[in-house]
């Protein structure tokens, strides 16, 4: 007999919304349950051919955790349907100076 155990129950689990940045303020909105990890996939460029990639779009300007992956899927879809006005006011009002977050993750 195998148990499945739904990770929208499970304590440890966290996901996140976030958006990154290029240095000319193109932006992108993804959700993922690794930050650390797909940040650097980002900043590594590992999709040559990606969105991110073609862009250099390199910088982690916003991020939201939320314990529900229904609700951070749900919160991701919200963003990209906003105006780009208020993605900027929602980055501005959280990290007005538009700095990289993830500086030092991996050092």
């Amino acid at each position: 007999m195998r148990i499945y155990i739904r990770s929208d129950f499970n304590e440890l689990s966290m996901y996140y919304v976030y958006i990154m940045s290029s240095r000319y303020k193109r932006l992108y909105t993804g959700v993922t349950n690794d930050i650390k990890r797909r940040v650097w996939e980002h900043k590594s460029k590992v999709n040559k051919k990606s969105f991110t990639a073609r862009y250099n779009i390199d910088r982690l300007v916003y991020y939201e955790s939320n314990a529900s992956i229904k609700a951070a899927i749900a919160r991701e879809k919200k963003i990209k349907n906003w105006r780009r006005e208020k993605r900027l006011d929602l980055i501005e009002n959280e990290n007005p100076l538009w700095k990289d977050l993830s500086d030092g993750w991996y050092d």
